[in-house]
């Protein structure tokens, strides 16, 4: 009887109320629990007092009625297991976004997240991190705080956290530098030097835009001279470990036809009657036969024809020759877009800005209107 009495004395101060309940510890605190979802949710951690175990209980019972609460045991799983958690279940990924994604996350994410709390990562922890990685690798950022945001957001999803610590405005945003580009000259002299079995190569880059690996995946039924068209269906993805897979694009978008320009259809001519000539066969082989590897491409093709031209551009320098050649065109934004592949405006956008040779156009024009009287000049808005 008198053991019933202690016991019950211990836990005598228990109040209840409509959630949960609060009971006073015989150290003095509070602990604060409710039931929820079949299963009971304890406080992780006890309360000095009872208000402040009844202002817990009340946030998880907000939490609850609109929909955006989180069992508080699941917050103190670790950042590094949610992820990989989380990462096992991307089986959509394609191999090159995985190889990235890990990379980030082992380099760049997990050194300062991996061992903490998902309960216990902040706004203003996030906000130091993204801030030291602008300053030591500004072009990464913006990709790890995107993989960072999109981790913290499926926790929120999957119950483990109530709100996201990942909020930083612009964090996302990639700043895209201007950069020089290889004018229709330099193009023709570049096609003009590398091996011959490329030639096509240079001019399918430089004026349809083909990216590299959709050339490396391009075969001759793809090819369409009567037309003037060339299809996209295919592409080589390449490892940093060198290893290759080959399929489809990586978006629906990717998957396109492009029409030839006229100009250059001579030479697609000349290199399917000499070097692709098998129906099927790939249009740009390796000299051993089998796909193109972007390394030996780079250091037996591409490196040569740099050092004989004087140049030093990029191969993928070429396809921006060829998307804003066609912004200058005239091109839509929807034009441009459905011409590179593009998924997103934002993407095709890159290729509006005016190039070198068209600023000097446009430069000219001006002059000529400044050689005209002053009064003509005065009959136009004031521009603002």
């Amino acid at each position: 009887m008198r053991a019933a009495c202690a016991i019950s004395a211990k836990v005598a101060h228990v109040s209840r109320r409509h959630f949960g309940n609060v009971r006073k510890l015989p150290s003095g605190r509070y602990q604060a629990g409710y039931w929820h979802d079949g299963r009971r949710h304890v406080a992780l951690e006890t309360f000095k007092t009872k208000a402040d175990a009844q202002a817990w209980l009340a946030t998880h019972e907000a939490d609850i009625v609109r929909g955006s609460w989180a069992a508080p045991a699941r917050g103190k799983v670790a950042f590094s297991e949610y992820a990989k958690a989380w990462f096992d279940k991307q089986v959509h990924l394609r191999p090159r976004t995985r190889e990235l994604y890990e990379y980030l996350l082992r380099v760049h994410i997990e050194p300062t997240f991996g061992q903490t709390a998902l309960s216990a990562i902040v706004n203003s922890e996030v906000v130091a991190w993204h801030r030291g990685l602008s300053a030591t690798v500004p072009g990464t950022a913006p990709k790890c705080y995107r993989l960072l945001r999109q981790v913290m957001a499926a926790a929120v999803a999957d119950g483990y956290l109530v709100k996201s610590p990942a909020v930083v405005k612009g964090a996302s945003r990639e700043r895209v530098e201007e950069q020089a580009i290889p004018t229709v000259a330099e193009v023709r002299a570049l096609a003009e030097a590398v091996d011959p079995r490329y030639r096509a190569m240079i001019w399918l880059a430089g004026g349809c835009g083909l990216r590299f690996g959709e050339l490396a995946a391009l075969r001759r039924d793809r090819v369409d001279l009567l037309h003037r068209e060339v299809r996209v269906a295919e592409t080589v993805t390449e490892l940093v470990g060198g290893e290759r897979f080959v399929g489809p694009p990586k978006t629906d978008s990717s998957r396109r036809t492009v029409a030839i320009p006229s100009t250059i259809v001579p030479v697609i001519e000349e290199h399917l009657a000499n070097i692709a000539v098998e129906p099927g066969a790939l249009l740009f082989p390796a000299p051993g036969g089998g796909y193109l590897q972007r390394h030996n491409f780079r250091q037996r093709a591409w490196l040569p024809a740099l050092r004989a031209t004087g140049l030093n551009y990029r191969f993928h320098d070429l396809r921006h020759v060829a998307m804003t050649l066609a912004a200058a065109s005239g091109a839509t934004i929807a034009d441009l877009m459905a011409r590179a592949g593009h998924s997103s405006p934002r993407a095709a956008m890159i290729y509006q800005h005016a190039s070198r040779d068209r600023d000097h156009a446009i430069a000219e024009t001006m002059g000529l209107a400044l050689q005209e009287p002053e009064k003509t000049v005065r009959q136009h808005p004031r521009v603002r």
